[in-house]
């Protein structure tokens, strides 16, 4: 088969000089979709200087499947602060422990984790721990909107926190997301990485606490050691007298280099 040279064939599956530059351009955009390096959020509370005690924002991840019983009463017997951070999946497929949270609302606020937990990453083919990100910022908007009106329908009170799966995000993507009205949680305390460690090491974590961290972990996965190692690494830092709080509590920063 000869194609013309010098100007467009009408033989069907050649391609026409003239579409050269625009898939070029394409391909730049896509390729630079490709380069974007996803930011992890690292937050501390900021304390005011006549804040003496030893204060920290304890932070429970609720992204899909089952409910951590054991932590949460522990949470509960010891009068520990924490904000929830449930998507809808994790809502409609756990009335019984929503029911539990809700019941004891001085100690538990619910916030958004979003509808599907799907990365606050944008582009095809892109993804984070396994996790596929959004095709665009009209899939991140449901994404968004989808957990806030879940969480709103089943606790009548609207979230304003926000944390995407994985705690990983676009820069296009946190800004997006501040302009919807939400603030973004990071963390500076990783106490379970998704709910992987075994309790040796989840205690391990939290006996680094300081004043002002913000402590992540996981409220979904029963059959892990989150619970039992949450339960004695808190109870650690109960007896050296630190006090927990809710997000709300205090300003966040982001995180001070750590000596």
């Amino acid at each position: 088969m000869k194609v013309q040279p010098n100007g467009p064939t009408n033989v069907t599956g050649v391609m026409k000089p003239v579409l050269l530059p625009i898939l070029l351009l394409l391909s730049s955009f896509a390729a630079a979709a490709q380069d974007v390096q996803p930011i992890e959020l690292h937050h501390q509370l900021v304390l005011p200087a006549s804040e003496t005690g030893k204060v920290v924002a304890l932070t429970l991840d609720a992204c899909a499947g089952g409910f951590d019983a054991v932590l949460a009463n522990f949470l509960i017997d010891h009068r520990i602060h924490a904000t929830i951070f449930a998507t809808r999946r994790w809502i409609r497929r756990n009335p019984d422990a929503l029911a539990m949270l809700k019941a004891h609302a001085d100690l538990f606020d619910i916030e958004n984790h979003g509808a599907n937990h799907v990365p606050a990453i944008i582009g095809a083919g892109r993804n984070v721990y396994g996790l596929a990100g959004m095709a665009d910022l009209k899939q991140l908007k449901q994404e968004v909107s989808g957990g806030a009106q879940a969480i709103k329908a089943a606790t009548g009170i609207a979230p304003h926190w926000y944390r995407g799966a994985t705690g990983e995000y676009d820069p296009e993507a946190i800004k997006f997301i501040e302009a919807m009205g939400f603030k973004l949680a990071g963390f500076s305390v990783n106490a379970d990485s998704g709910a992987t460690l075994d309790k040796k090491k989840i205690v391990a974590r939290l006996k680094k606490v300081r004043s002002g961290d913000i402590i992540i972990a996981h409220l979904n996965k029963p059959a892990s050691d989150t619970g039992k190692g949450m339960a004695e690494g808190l109870q650690l830092l109960l007896d050296q007298g630190f006090r927990f709080v809710k997000l709300d509590a205090a300003a966040v920063q982001p995180l001070q280099n750590r000596v």
